[in-house]
């Protein structure tokens, strides 16, 4: 425990994934004696949830680590720690290169990180882990995980959790970890192998949410579609759907990250179909072309994309579907990028990530020797990006004349919120119109009078 109560600000990067883990961070550190405090240069000491996914992310990562160094000596301001993905992934190589940071701490110290904490402003000098691939700590068999003593971010109980988000929308651990070995990806060699959530677990955690004021959860894991496979149930999430939209408070469930190649019919039916689930569809293409998408490790090609998404509309004719894609994978010809551009144009999806590739450390793909030149990747980039802005604003202006259920976020000048199709931060908004005296947290039926890129306005 800190000699005096000390206040701490957590700033979180990347992922919902790591919006969850810095909740759980909150409520272990509040639990330990420490004061949670939202500005850093208020804070004696600054925790930096890092993400560590790719190299933009990387560089935000220690950006925002080196700006918490700087408010060391000029306020109150007295310690920076890093935790998260870039933490773990990288740990004393980190520690050594970036030494205005305190400590590194890695997803084991999580579950002592009040403890950790305090002896880091006592002065204790902390031994930063040599990182490992964290598949290799875990049984190889799916079915034997769930006995794991391994820490597992965000898979404590909800009393250990503490919303630093007020908003009407919270996320909701189902899983962490991933099986799939796709060739570009270095997530499962420090986020581990996939590991499911207990059905008892992810509901009780929802009630302590809708206790709480969210109104929306927000399903998230590296692949949702796995959800259950190692608890023997590969259809548990159709069954767990109805149980969290019937929550008392709950307005709406969204499901987030679905694999392509898993998404069976019966869950595109509990997805499309199920009352109070909304019919949003996050699904993972990275392409369309079948020889690059097994040069990823991926299955599927554009046939069986748009079979799936004809599926989805004719259960759900007016579902939300977005993506991401990787341009410039190495070995992508000419012919593979028509391939992918004339996907997208038929997909009509209402929102698409549009990505370069680039090398990660320990992956497959960073040993291929038939690599784009950077400035090809670019042009790619910028070809696709075009493209993609003219479609989903094609596919919102669409949408006008729809009827569409809106989440009220931000009630000001302007009241906006979220329609169904729209998830959360990277989906585009909704702004109401002719809307008065309604309130943060309402769900309000409007009609969609206009469009502006993906962004809609309803009255």
């Amino acid at each position: 425990m800190p000699a005096t109560r000390q206040s701490v600000a957590l700033v979180t990067l990347g992922c919902a994934r790591n919006e969850v883990d810095s909740e759980e961070l909150a409520g272990r550190l509040a639990a330990g004696g420490f004061t949670l405090v939202d500005d850093p240069a208020e804070a004696d000491t600054v925790v930096v949830n890092t993400c560590g996914f790719v190299e933009q992310a990387k560089k935000d990562s220690v950006d925002t680590l080196l700006q918490a160094a700087d408010l060391k000596g000029t306020g109150r301001t007295q310690h920076v720690v890093a935790v998260g993905c870039l933490a773990e992934r990288y740990g004393a190589d980190l520690a050594a290169s970036l030494p205005e940071a305190d400590a590194v701490l890695g997803f084991d110290d999580y579950p002592d990180i009040a403890a950790k904490l305090s002896g880091i402003i006592q002065g204790e000098r902390h031994e930063t882990h040599v990182p490992r691939d964290r598949r290799t700590l875990l049984a190889i068999s799916p079915a034997q995980r769930q006995d794991t003593k391994r820490s597992i971010p965000g898979h404590a109980p909800a009393s250990l959790r503490m919303r630093l988000d007020k908003g009407p929308t919270a996320s909701l651990k189902l899983a962490s970890g991933c099986d799939r070995r796709c060739s570009f990806c270095a997530i499962p060699s420090f986020r581990g192998s996939f590991v499911s959530r207990r059905p008892t677990e992810v509901l009780d955690e929802a009630r302590w949410l809708a206790g709480q004021g969210a109104r929306e959860l927000f399903l998230v894991s590296e692949n949702s579609t796995s959800y259950g496979k190692d608890l023997g149930d590969l259809r548990l999430l159709e069954t767990l759907l109805p149980e969290l939209a019937g929550i008392d408070g709950v307005d709406r469930v969204r499901v987030s990250y679905l694999q392509p190649a898993e998404t069976r019919p019966g869950l595109v039916e509990a997805i499309a179909q199920t009352d109070g689930v909304a019919p949003y569809f996050d699904l993972s293409f990275q392409h369309a072309s079948g020889p690059v998408l097994r040069r990823m490790r991926r299955f599927g090609d554009a046939e069986s994309f748009l079979a799936l998404l004809d599926t989805v509309r004719a259960k759900a004719p007016h579902a939300g579907v977005r993506s991401n894609v990787i341009v410039g994978f190495p070995g992508e010809t000419e012919a593979d990028l028509e391939v992918l551009t004339d996907f997208l144009q038929q997909a009509r999806m209402d929102v698409t990530g549009v990505f370069g590739y680039s090398d990660e450390d320990g992956t497959e793909a960073a040993g291929f020797t038939d690599k784009l030149d950077e400035d090809e990747v670019l042009a790619r980039v910028a070809h696709v990006t075009a493209l993609v802005e003219e479609l989903t604003a094609q596919r919102a202006e669409e949408r006008i004349g729809e009827v569409v259920e809106v989440l009220v976020e931000s009630v000001g000048d302007e009241v906006v919120g979220r329609a169904a199709h729209q998830g959360p931060e990277v989906d585009g908004t909704t702004s109401l119109v002719d809307a008065s005296d309604v309130t943060v947290g309402q769900l309000v039926t409007a009609v969609v009078v206009s469009s502006e890129g993906v962004d809609l306005v309803a009255r």
